[in-house]
């Protein structure tokens, strides 16, 4: 299994200050259209096919990869996608939330197993050094952020 978190500020120093509405306001906008916030060309399809009072679903297609997610919004809170088909099973989940002095923090944590694939076999090895490096999900935390501030400067959000 993999298993990977990452935490950073919303509101770093020297970075246009975003409420925590507007924060909101992007992770649900990434939920449903990830093209608008991963690099041009990873998700070259991204539409949510069903929705309900407690969740939508989409299907997207990112580095290749077909999948199906279902998705939960926790108002203001949490976003939780599980992974219903593609390379991965499992849940991934993005959470808002204040650390003991009260300023806003973003956090991802997954735990998923690769379809077909050894559990703890070489593939999911890779994929763990993946999703714990640089380049992993605290990249894509600063990459949610930045792009919510271009979307808040643009009036979008």
């Amino acid at each position: 299994m993999i298993y990977s978190t990452a935490t950073i500020p919303v509101n770093p120093e020297r970075e246009t200050k975003l409420t925590r509405a507007q924060t909101w306001a992007g992770l649900e906008l990434k939920a449903r259209d990830a093209r608008l916030f991963l690099p041009p060309g990873l998700c070259t399809r991204c539409d949510v096919v069903e929705e309900s009072a407690t969740h939508f679903v989409r299907e997207a297609t990112i580095g290749g990869a077909d999948l199906r997610e279902l998705i939960t919004l926790e108002h203001g809170n949490k976003v939780t996608f599980f992974q219903a088909t593609g390379p991965r099973e499992g849940a991934i989940i993005n959470e808002l939330l204040e650390d003991e002095a009260g300023a806003l923090q973003l956090r991802f944590y997954c735990y998923l197993g690769l379809r077909d694939k050894a559990p703890n076999g070489p593939e999911e090895q890779a994929e763990q050094a993946q999703f714990d490096s640089d380049k992993g999900y605290t990249a894509a935390l600063l990459s949610t952020l930045k792009r919510t501030r271009e979307l808040v400067a643009e009036g979008r959000l």
